[in-house]
Order: C-alpha cells, then structure tokens, then sequence
C-alpha cells in the first residue's frame, strides 16, 4: 500500500538526493556546494558560482579566467535563430521567447550524447542573454542588435544588449548579487521539473526547455514581476500602508511574501534589500525603495510574512533601467546552471522518477449498454 502524503503539492517529501545546495538547513539558510549564498554574494563574481554549481569547486584565478574566455566565444546566436526570434510578435511573454529560444537551439545543435553536457550547458548560458535581448531589441525597437559583446560578465553582456551601451560598474556588481542568488535552490518546481525529465534519459535541450515551462506559471516564477507592478502604483509610504492594508481585508494575494520552505526570513531578500537601498540613492529615488520598505513592514506586521528573495528585486532591477517583462528571463539566466547541475547529478545516478497517485475515482463498474446512458 502506498504511503499516504503529509500534505498537497508532495510538500515535505523527500524525493531525491543532492550535493548541490541545501534550504532551510545551514548557515544563513541557503548553500552552494557547502557555501554559504550569503558569502558567495559577498565575494564571487557570477561566473565562479556557475563554475561551482557545474563542476564542483570554485575557480582559481587561471580557470576563471579561461572560462569567462570561453563564456565570451559562444554568445553569438545562429542565424536560424534569429529568424526564429524575429517571427516572435512583440507582445509574446518574454518567457516564451526563451522557451522557444532553448527548443530552436536544440535543434541546431543537438546534444549528441551525455559527454556534451557540460559544452552545451555553457553554450546555453552564454547565449541565453542574448536570445532574450536580440528578440526584445528587435520586437520593440526594430534594432538586430550585435549580441558578441566583449562584456567581461554574463550581467553586464545583458545589459550592454539592453541599453546599447556598457554598464556602470555599479549595475555590473549588482548583476553578480542577483545572478548568484538565484542560480540554484534545490528541488523546486522547474528544477524537479528538469530532474524528471532527465530521468526518461532525454536530452538537455528538453530538460532546460521544460524547466523554464514550469517557472513560467506564476506560482513559481514571476514575483518580482508582481511585486513590481503592486508597488509601481503607490505614490509614497502612506499610499502603500493604505492599500496593502486594503488588500489584506480584501484577502487578495500578494506576492513577494513568505517561502515554501524559509520560516523567519529568506537570506537572499537582505542581500538584494542592500543593494536596493544603494541603487535608489544612486539614482536619488524617493518613491519606490520606501514603498517597498513600508510593504515589508505591514506584512510582517499584520501576517508575520516576510520578503522572499523577488520582492526587492523589483525595485533593484526597476533602477537599473531594466523593463519589467524582462525580470524572470533574468531568474533563468542564472537558474540554468542549477538546473543543468541537476540534470548531470541525475543522470550519474538515474533511475526514471515514476511515484504513484491515490485513486479518488469511482469503483470498478461495468460499462452499460448505449441504451442505458444517460
């Protein structure tokens, strides 16, 4: 007989292994290969925490190098899928884009077999900025941009297509914090999505094109797109109070707020909230930081629900020029290499991940005759 579930959604099951990141269990609440994400914002450029994830150790300075190096070669896009991008109409969801970006360079550039996975998960991550920028360059602007910039990092290549311009230093920096918070948080939907489509031995391509179906849906992806869009209507700190106090009466659903798993606090939202504050007084903002700061206030107060790592993104990204469409492509950016992780982690140790489900239907019955139906 099956185990009955301790709750909806297979919350609080174990459904695997990992050595790739814990939640919840040490340190500030999240790790990378037993580090600290809070040190890691601190000290590591994105593509050393990439490096981490994919191969299992943090880079010297020789291996960094070559590898940013190596990054830099394979940002440019085939031209087939560039037409490809170019039929995409203007007001497609951005994720789709790269759903159908990810699916298109599969088929141009086949994983053959599993010893191409870890060449074809750099090549994604190094182009990944550049399909969602080419299409939204394009389909907004009218522009075919030139997407093999010499930007030493995946954070500023981004925003150099973005802008047409390179980046302040600042913005770079900041970049790195986001890219490395979000690059891998253990068994979540579109990683486990990842994990059991690796299972059936399928190739990368497919594993990332599916991970990226699963953080489409708002329940997983998009919040800081939400957030961004609630508190883009506020006009001060007061404003704020009242109506988040309204949508609370109103039992709306706000989001940005509380985490599957974190209890107190994520670790990730202090890190982004810091460098939030920084931007809003580099750009001498007034309006959004502390309407985002009065949001977390009263929904600590009134709910005991704290900031998840996408609310103060919102206002992070906001500053820095980036349009609001663009902010979950930016969460598979850097997600990517958590999944791919999980990918290559299940197929060293695979076996097709097939649970089982408890019938809530009818009992054996016959089939009756057509003149007996109703």
């Amino acid at each position: 007989m099956a185990k009955e579930l301790t709750g909806a959604g297979l919350r609080g099951q174990v459904a695997g292994k990992t050595a790739l990141s814990t939640v919840g269990q040490s340190g500030s609440g999240l790790t990378y290969r037993g580090y600290d994400v809070k040190d890691l914002a601190k000290t590591c450029q994105f593509e050393e925490v990439a490096y981490l994830i994919l191969k299992g150790k943090l880079p010297n300075k020789t291996e960094l190098f070559s590898y940013k190096e190596k990054l830099k070669s394979l940002r440019g896009l085939p031209q087939a899928l560039k037409e490809v991008l170019e039929r995409i109409p203007k007001d497609a969801h951005p994720m789709d884009v790269l759903r159908t970006g990810c699916s298109m360079l599969g088929n141009l550039e086949m994983e053959a077999d599993f010893s191409q996975q870890s060449e074809v998960t750099d090549r994604m991550l190094a182009c990944f900025p550049s399909i969602i920028c080419y299409w939204y360059r394009f389909s907004h602007d009218g522009k075919r941009i030139d997407t093999e910039t010499n930007d030493d990092s995946i954070g500023a290549h981004f925003l150099h297509m973005l802008h047409g311009e390179k980046p302040r230093e600042l913005h770079e920096q900041v970049m790195h914090v986001s890219l490395i918070l979000y690059a891998e948080h253990e068994f979540n939907a579109s990683t486990f999505t990842a994990r059991v489509c690796a299972s059936t031995l399928s190739d990368m391509h497919s594993c990332i094109t599916g991970a990226i179906g699963s953080l489409r849906g708002p329940l997983h992806g998009g919040a800081n797109e939400a957030a961004m869009e609630m508190i883009e209507g506020f006009t001060s700190a007061a404003h704020a109070e009242e109506e988040m106090m309204g949508k609370l009466a109103r039992k709306e659903k706000i989001m940005g707020f509380g985490h599957a798993i974190y209890k107190e606090s994520d670790p990730r939202n202090e890190i982004i909230k810091n460098w939030s504050e920084k931007l809003a007084a580099d750009v001498g903002d007034d309006v959004l930081y502390p309407v985002s700061v009065r949001c977390e206030e009263v929904m600590w107060r009134e709910k005991k629900l704290f900031c998840n790592a996408d609310f103060f993104h919102a206002s992070a990204y906001n500053f820095m020029g980036i349009p609001t469409k663009l902010f979950t492509p930016i969460f598979v950016m850097s997600r990517l290499t958590g999944w791919a992780a999980h990918v290559m982690e299940q197929r060293a140790d695979n076996r097709i991940i097939r649970p089982s489900a408890e019938y809530t239907g009818d009992a054996l019955r016959p089939v009756p005759p057509m003149e007996a139906r109703d």
